[in-house]
């Protein structure tokens, strides 16, 4: 598929999946496109965890509840604090590049996703930690985001964006 077609495809996921496996190969591929994904100042903060296992998935699903419940297979993007130059930190941004970079690869695979963060984060105790501490993830990691992966079981939805004109213009706007 060409990029800007790929682009348009990308839709977020929110149904059920196939108990269809995803090939170990498929998950590296997917992994490598987050991992080649821009880092400010070339600090590489994000780091990815790619969960296949039954009995792991057996004791994460639970957490999950919602969005991505019955994936085959779940992505987990973990974010490091790493300070560059004055004191800036942009693992914000690293992750979020890394994770648009895996979200076009799924779609471009075949697969059906959708960046699940809020829940992950939004709590002290969010479903996150849970998640973290099943992992046995070095506490210098916060996991902050999932993402589902799979064959999707439903018809997708696709939501209309509003026109170009009334979030995009050149130069000063009218």
């Amino acid at each position: 598929m060409n990029f800007n077609n790929l682009i348009k495809e990308r839709v977020s996921y929110r149904g059920k999946y196939l108990e269809e496996p995803v090939s170990r190969a498929n998950l590296k591929i997917i992994m490598e496109a987050g991992l080649a994904a821009p880092s400010g100042c070339n600090r590489q903060t994000t780091s990815i965890v790619a969960v296949d296992d039954s009995n792991l998935l057996a004791q994460i699903r639970p957490l999950i509840k919602r969005v991505g419940s019955t994936a085959p297979a779940l992505i987990f993007v973990l974010s490091e604090k790493i300070v560059s130059y004055h004191g800036n930190c942009y693992s914000v941004q690293d992750y979020s590049a890394a994770i648009e970079n895996m979200l076009l690869q799924i779609t471009d695979l075949g697969y059906a996703s959708c960046w699940v963060e809020g829940y992950m984060t939004d709590f002290k105790d969010g479903v996150g930690k849970h998640i973290a501490e099943i992992l046995k993830l070095d506490p210098k990691y916060e996991l902050v985001c999932c993402l589902p992966v799979g064959k999707p079981a439903e018809e997708i939805k696709r939501v209309e964006k509003k026109p170009f004109e009334e979030r995009a213009w050149f130069n000063l706007r009218k």
